[in-house]
């Protein structure tokens, strides 16, 4: 196959279309096996096939930047722990090392060779969140990596198809729900499996017994795609800055965009010093979702590979919040790393302004609770679980944002039912926030309210993570900004954004999540769209859930 004519280059896009299908079914494998609600309900997950060079190929549509973009980083690391010569059918491999995986102890990342004719001939690997891995849990009250749970270095957790016993027994110790915990193991094993399978059936069927023509094709017509894109941009270095809450004080995400006949460089200098808490960011997971916001404006319709990746580089100053080495607290790094691309934005904006959209609310809203419970599995007298909210989106240069809508992590929210099913909470009200996204012609994404109590006489501990209760998304162009979250007791009690703390039995808990900035003129607004016809749709909205 020459990949020199036009049949040779359909037979391409065919075989690339069905890399994109079979990476799917990867992905669609964990979601229906995942014990984790996080991961079955919220689909906060990722998975992608490798060719030998560790190059991804291919992604699932399902999953979400940070995981993807990190993972397509983390394959390289298993390479180089476990040579391909070393490899045999069989084997899996394991870590959650946030410096080559994707940025915290709670996503396993599995990478598993898959061999045909007894060749190898590519790597399939999934990341998933669990739910609770141990320590001080899902919150960033650490002070280093080793109080936020187990940490699995380079391993393998089957050789030649045995599995390695030790080590889960050792996940199933480290853990406040083992059955939960090992379960998830077992679905990103299954979903790897899958992948293999899926691919060897694809290479039958084309009479293929290498990827090596088709990953080239891909990795070249996609960079080739994207320099192309950004040859429509001027030359120059943009600049932009935002400031977020932090941990115990505000801090400045600082970035310097250049664009030049080489592609797109982003360089974070100037940004804050680490942390002592687990606000702190791996470059990995930096560079995934800055990555991510330069292909939503410069390439939204190429897809994501190592091609089209390349040429974009990312660099942050070491020790910065955006950089932070081991053995630096990463547990909650999305609170700061998924307002990267609000922070290109910023810069985009200055180069192509009809197609940037105003900040939203930007990171996720987890409500991470942890206790004592009546309904554990496998008799188990504690529980955790993390309910997924969201806030609103920016609006955008023609709409208007999108109300309890996760962006960038495209996580959706856990629904009420599946939260009191698996935990001892009453969600007493979620509703969306009227007026809270920012006015403008087109106005700031909604954000929400929730209420929510124990169900049993016991307190339980929210280890918060939040952002945008001192810092809201900024406006657009004259558009306002959105409303700020907050944290609250039904009592009146304001509660802190970040931490662990006790909410006691009888006292009901009261989230405000954040609005989305406005863009344009309020006054510029269509007058047409009345008050009455805004309830109208936010009635229909809410009575439909934003699940």
């Amino acid at each position: 196959m020459s990949g020199n004519s036009a049949m040779d280059t359909i037979r391409m896009q065919v075989m690339w279309n069905r890399l994109i299908a079979v990476v799917e079914e990867q992905a669609q494998t964990l979601i229906r096996t995942a014990f984790s609600p996080i991961v079955r309900e919220c689909g906060d997950l990722s998975a992608g096939v490798f060719d030998r060079q560790g190059r991804m190929l291919a992604q699932a549509v399902t999953g979400t930047p940070g995981h993807v973009n990190s993972m397509a980083e983390s394959v390289h690391h298993f390479i180089r722990h476990f040579p391909l010569d070393t490899m045999a059918e069989g084997d899996i491999y394991i870590t959650n090392d946030p410096w080559m995986g994707t940025g915290h102890l709670n996503d396993f990342v599995l990478t598993t060779p898959c061999f045909s004719k007894g060749e190898l001939v590519a790597l399939f690997s999934c990341t998933s969140h669990l739910t609770d891995i141990g320590g001080i849990g899902t919150g960033p009250d650490g002070t280093d990596v080793h109080m936020e749970g187990i940490y699995i270095p380079m391993l393998k957790l089957a050789e030649r198809g045995v599995m390695n016993e030790t080590l889960l027994a050792m996940v199933r110790a480290n853990t406040r729900q083992p059955v939960e915990s090992e379960g998830d193991v077992y679905s990103l094993a299954a979903c790897n499996d899958i992948g293999c399978t899926r691919l060897v059936e694809m290479m039958d069927e084309f009479e293929l017994d290498s990827l090596d023509v088709l990953a080239d094709y891909i990795c070249t017509s996609s960079r080739d795609a994207v320099i192309a894109e950004i040859a429509k941009l001027p030359n120059g270095i943009y600049r932009n800055s935002m400031r977020i809450d932090g941990y115990d004080g505000p801090l400045d995400l600082v970035a310097a965009l250049t664009i030049d006949d080489t592609g797109i460089s982003v360089d974070y200098d100037g940004t804050s010093p680490m942390s002592r808490y687990g606000v702190n960011v791996p470059s990995a997971y930096t560079t995934a979702y800055t990555s991510f916001g330069l292909g939503c404006i410069v390439s939204p319709k190429i897809p994501n590979n190592a091609g089209s990746l390349s040429p974009f580089t990312v660099t942050a100053p070491e020790g910065s919040i955006l950089n932070a080495p081991y053995p630096a607290a990463v547990c909650t790094r999305h609170v700061i790393g998924q307002m990267l691309p609000d922070v290109v934005f910023g810069c985009l904006q200055q180069v192509a302004p009809d197609l940037v959209p105003a900040e939203g609310a930007s990171c996720l809203w987890n409500l991470t609770f942890r206790g004592e419970t009546d309904r554990g599995s496998n008799e188990s007298t504690l529980f955790a679980v993390t309910a997924v909210t969201n806030g609103g989106t920016g609006a955008r240069p023609n709409k208007d944002g999108l109300s309890a809508t996760a962006y960038p992590s495209g996580v959706k929210g856990t629904p009420v039912e599946i939260n009191e099913s698996v935990a001892p909470v009453i969600f007493w009200r979620k509703e969306f926030r009227p007026d809270s996204g920012g006015p403008g012609e087109f106005r700031g994404g909604l954000g929400q309210v929730l209420e929510i109590e124990s169900a049993i006489d016991r307190d339980f501990e929210m280890l918060a993570a939040f952002d945008r209760i001192d810092h809201p998304a900024r406006g657009r162009n004259g558009g306002q900004n959105g409303d700020n979250g907050g944290v609250f007791l039904k009592s009146g009690k304001r509660l802190k954004g970040k931490g662990t703390q006790r909410i006691e039995a009888g006292e009901r808990l009261v989230i405000h999540t954040p609005g989305g900035g406005g863009y344009g003129d309020p006054a510029a607004r269509d007058a047409g769209r009345s008050t009455a016809d805004l309830q109208d749709g936010l009635a229909t909205a809410t009575a439909g859930g934003d699940d």
